[in-house]
């Protein structure tokens, strides 16, 4: 006999007490190919009415932080407790009511049909009229960035609207605090987890993102996610590179003293020779520290297994 399919629908929330009841009532009740829907929403230190509004409208599960703890934390918190609550499908959706939730039974299909581990949706961001143009280029820009580094095609890699097989929610370690959108892409590619992406609807929200104060605060705090997650996967590369650089600029001023100094019968120019120099130590510290954060990174790889198998077991131990 075949184990009914849990699909659990988590929504982070933070003060989301007056687009929390239209958010709930897009959700399917129904799904084909489903035999159980849950909701899950994960409070993250709201000091409006949002927990009591969950209560009112039958929300399955409703957990809550003591304190704002941000995006990324809350959402990691939600994955551990729809694996807690034996979960087969995850799906996360905002609580601001951003994403059609008649769009969810789209999204799980490729999990359903063993396509995928890992589906997001697209918000076709291109074609969203009240996105600035500005807007539109930071997301595609960052898409693409994001899609290089982890080697996989996903055009909007930013959407929070995105379902999670049972498999995935185990291997996957979210350790940023602000953008778990980017890492668990880059995650899964680095991981060989299988990511596709389907085309959603939005709705217009009418409040400012709470995730960053203005443009050049996200293009800051994203930089800084996608650079973290590069460093922790490619390591070597990464400081290779450094070091390469400076080794090159390290080059340049110490050829610089050995052509002075020979053609002007020693006198070169000392000054080129200490800045090459320091260049070129420099270069070769990057390229130590590439080699020890390799070796570091291993060790994080065996960390990964040894975290994932715990996981397992004590899931098999609440059977």
């Amino acid at each position: 006999m075949n184990k009914p399919i849990k699909l659990i629908i988590q929504i982070p929330c933070f003060n989301e007490g007056q687009s929390l009841p239209q958010t709930i009532q897009d959700l399917p009740k129904t799904v084909e190919g489903i035999d159980c829907i849950e909701t899950l929403v994960i409070d993250d230190g709201s000091i409006d009415e949002t927990i009591e509004v969950a209560q009112k409208l039958g929300v399955t599960h409703i957990i809550s932080n003591k304190h704002n703890m941000g995006l990324a934390k809350t959402f990691r918190r939600g994955l551990d407790e729809c694996l807690k609550l034996d979960a087969d499908i995850i799906v996360n959706t905002d609580g601001d009511n951003q994403y059609a939730g008649e769009d969810i039974e789209k999204l799980i299909q490729p999990i359903l049909n063993h396509e995928a581990d890992i589906v997001i949706g697209d918000r076709e961001t291109q074609k969203i009229p009240h996105f600035s143009r500005t807007k539109k280029l930071l997301q595609a820009l960052g898409s693409a960035v994001v899609r290089r580094l982890a080697g996989i095609h996903v055009p909007d890699t930013v959407s929070g609207f995105r379902a999670l097989s049972k498999e995935a929610a185990i291997k996957l370690n979210i350790v940023s605090n602000y953008s778990y959108t980017t890492e668990m892409i880059i995650q899964a590619g680095k991981r060989g987890i299988k990511v596709s992406s389907v085309p959603i609807k939005t709705n217009q929200v009418k409040r400012k993102s709470r995730l960053f104060k203005n443009i050049p605060d996200f293009i800051i705090k994203q930089m800084g996610t996608i650079i973290r997650m590069y460093v922790m996967y490619q390591p070597l590369r990464f400081f290779f590179y450094i070091g390469l650089t400076l080794f090159i600029f390290g080059l340049l001023p110490v050829i610089r003293f050995v052509y002075f100094f020979f053609t002007t019968n020693g006198e070169g120019h000392i000054q080129s020779l200490i800045l090459g120099g320091v260049l070129l130590m420099i270069g070769i510290v990057a390229f130590l520290a590439g080699f020890l954060a390799d070796i570091i990174s291993y060790n994080r790889q065996l960390h990964e297994i040894t975290l994932e198998k715990v996981k397992r077991l004590e899931l098999n131990q609440k059977k």
